[in-house]
């Protein structure tokens, strides 16, 4: 689309400049030769020109990633189970009792 836009202009101010019907007689105008005089007094000095802005500061740069989490330690060895103690010493028997004898035991009815 611009390239015709372009290309038609160009076409259309050719074709006009085509029907100049009467070609224009220029004349220059008479030159002028200046004769140098003697030289004038030195021009004022000229004003000094201002610094310029200062530039921008650059961007805060990113911040770098996060290492990984480190490995965990292994387990530490399962303790030993202490020595059994000894059995007690057994106690001494009791002699044996005597029988009651002849004893009658009577319940009473319900």
């Amino acid at each position: 689309m611009k390239y015709s836009i372009v290309f038609s202009a160009a076409l259309v101010a050719l074709s006009l400049s085509a029907c100049d019907r009467a070609p224009v007689v220029v004349t220059p105008p008479p030159a002028v030769i200046a004769v140098p005089g003697p030289a004038g007094p030195a021009g004022a000095t000229g004003d000094t020109g201002s610094t310029g802005a200062t530039g921008s500061s650059g961007a805060t740069g990113y911040t770098g990633a996060t290492g990984d989490t480190g490995a965990k330690g292994a387990s530490g060895a399962t303790g030993y189970t202490g020595a059994t103690g000894d059995t007690g010493a057994t106690g001494d028997k009791g002699a044996k009792g005597n029988t009651g004898g002849d004893t009658v035991v009577i319940l009473p009815a319900r």
